[in-house]
C-alpha cells in the first residue's frame, strides 16, 4: 500500500510494516512480552525519562526504583522518574491480564500516572492551547480535541497490522498533544500496551538516540510524514524490517 492520508493526521508508508500473524499461542507470546518488559524494568525507566533530560543516572535509577533516596537532585526529576516507574508497573498488569484497550479512558489513566504533579493537569484532555518548542507545527485548538481523539481512536481500531496501529498510535498522540504535557510519554505507553497486547516486545528507545528521535520527531511535526519516525521505532522492536 502506498502512502495515504487518514484520519490520524499525517501519512506514513505502510509498506514499511512487516504482516506477522502472532494469534496462535497469544497468551504465550503476551506472557513473554510482559515478563520482557519485567527484565529491563529500570533500563525502560532510565531510557524515557532520559529522552526528557532528565539528569538522573542509569545507577541512579535503579537505586530509587529500589527505593533508596539518591540526594543531589531536584525533587520534580524525582517524581518524573518515579511517575515513568509507576507507569510502567501499571500498563505491564494491564497487559498481562488482558486488560489494556485502545481507548480513551486507557490513555488518559496511563497519563495520570506518567505527568502526576509535572503538568498543569493530569489524566484528563487539556482545556487550553499549547504549543511545540522548535516547530512550526501547531496542535489543534483544546475544543477540537474531543472530535479528533474519536475519530482516530476509530481509526486505530480498525487496523489490523499491530506493529503499524501501535507505533502511528504513538504519533498520533505526539502530534495532537491531547495533554497539557507528558504526550510523548503517554504516547509511547499507549504504543507499547498495543504492542505487548498482540504478543510484541515493548520498544524501548535507547537515551543514546536522543538527538536522533527528536531531530526526526520535528521533521515529523513540520512535514506531517510519519514514515521516518515509524522506520525509527520500527529499528528498535523484535522484528526487523523486511
Amino acid at each position: 500500500m502506498d502512502r495515504f492520508t487518514t484520519p490520524l493526521g499525517f501519512t506514513w508508508d505502510a509498506r514499511i510494516f512487516p504482516k506477522i500473524d502472532r494469534s496462535a499461542d497469544i497468551d504465550r507470546q503476551i506472557a513473554r512480552a510482559c515478563f520482557r518488559a519485567k527484565k529491563i524494568f529500570p533500563e525502560l525507566v532510565y531510557n524515557t525519562t532520559a529522552l526528557e533530560d532528565n539528569p538522573f543516572t542509569f545507577p541512579e535509577v535503579q537505586t530509587l526504583l529500589e527505593g533508596i533516596t539518591v540526594g543531589g537532585h531536584r525533587l520534580e526529576d524525582q517524581q518524573q522518574v518515579l511517575n515513568q516507574a509507576a507507569s510502567w508497573r501499571f500498563l505491564i498488569e494491564k497487559v498481562s491480564k488482558k486488560e489494556f484497550s485502545v481507548t480513551r479512558e486507557m490513555l488518559c489513566t496511563l497519563h495520570s500516572l506518567v505527568a502526576k504533579e509535572e503538568a498543569l493537569a493530569w489524566g484528563v484532555f487539556r482545556d487550553g492551547d499549547v504549543r511545540i518548542a522548535g516547530t512550526d507545527h501547531r496542535p489543534p485548538k483544546a475544543s477540537e480535541l474531543d472530535w479528533i481523539f474519536q475519530r482516530g481512536i476509530a481509526h486505530l481500531n480498525g487496523m489490523e497490522n499491530a506493529l503499524e496501529k501501535g507505533i502511528t498510535a504513538s504519533l498520533f498522540g505526539s502530534l495532537n498533544q491531547f495533554f497539557w504535557d507528558g504526550n510523548k510519554r503517554a504516547s509511547r505507553l499507549f504504543m507499547n500496551g498495543i504492542l505487548m497486547s498482540a504478543g510484541f516486545d515493548a520498544i524501548n528507545i535507547p537515551a543514546r538516540l536522543r538527538l536522533d528521535f527528536n531531530t526526526k520527531m520535528i521533521r515529523f511535526y513540520d512535514s506531517k510524514d510519519g514514515t521516518e519516525m515509524a522506520e525509527l521505532l520500527l529499528s528498535l522492536s523484535d522484528i526487523r524490517p523486511t
